[in-house]
């Protein structure tokens, strides 16, 4: 039997991209932007491969610095999502503006990164503190490594709120399904702390069962989808709790 030799360009757009959405979307624009053929230059850059782009977790210099000479600028109003180590992240950001970008995941997070990037004076501030709405933080501080808790609280967790002042959904995790990365704790502290007038979604570990109920208690109004992992639960708590119903804003109740 006859074999005809079919190359990769011979095949359609259609098949072209079926093979292409297999891949990581950064080794698309990394391989096919500028390589001399119009047509996969055009490939490359649909919205499939250019609306979220994940970098990787072992990232090269020599990568970075072509995607933030050449490649970013050329599709910076097609990317909505960055999901990126924090210690490149300053330079994607900084590298073009990015009018459509709305979501940041940030996997290694630390509350150093907080104090780096996340601050009034940051140069990052006027680039995406009003623009992001959804941000996802893939927490490495351990529970146990921390000495304060309430500091904690205050320092990163509420000053995340405070930093993106449209900020819709909130998910904090860590890098494994059981990571115990440093819990929210409410106890003691100010009602306007961890408080915002927009976040409806938040994902998070909570230190105590009346640190959830202090999520309800109206400082997060809009608020409609709470998920949360509680570390201990005090039997002991007589503290009364004027709680939200989560969706209702104006229903409260005593419990």
């Amino acid at each position: 039997m006859n074999r005809s030799n079919v190359r990769l360009l011979d095949l359609p757009d259609e098949i072209l991209l079926i093979i292409l959405k297999k891949l990581n979307n950064i080794d698309v624009l990394y391989s096919l932007l500028d390589v001399n053929n119009g047509r996969l230059d055009i490939l490359a850059q649909e919205n499939t491969f250019t609306n979220i782009l994940k970098f990787p977790h072992r990232y090269t210099y020599a990568l970075i610095d072509r995607f933030c000479i050449d490649i970013l600028p050329r599709i910076h109003h097609n990317v909505k999502c960055f999901i990126t180590h924090p210690f490149c992240m300053k330079r994607i950001l900084l590298a073009t503006d990015y009018p459509n970008l709305t979501e940041l995941e940030i996997f290694h997070f630390k509350q150093g990164i907080t104090f780096d990037y996340l601050t009034i004076v940051s140069s990052l501030r006027s680039s995406f503190q009003e623009q992001i709405t959804n941000l996802t933080l893939i927490n490495d501080d351990k529970d146990e490594m921390i000495v304060s808790l309430k500091n904690y609280t205050t320092n990163v967790y509420s000053h995340i709120l405070i930093f993106f002042k449209n900020l819709k959904e909130l998910s904090i995790t860590g890098p494994y399904p059981i990571s115990m990365y440093p819990g929210l704790s409410l106890r003691y502290l100010p009602s306007t702390t961890f408080s915002s007038p927009t976040l409806t979604h938040l994902y998070i570990n909570v230190k105590t069962f009346d640190d959830c109920l202090y999520l309800l208690d109206g400082r997060l109004r809009k608020l409609t989808t709470l998920c949360v992992n509680i570390y201990s639960i005090d039997e002991y708590s007589t503290i009364v709790h004027n709680m939200l119903t989560i969706g209702s804003p104006n229903k409260r109740s005593n419990g």
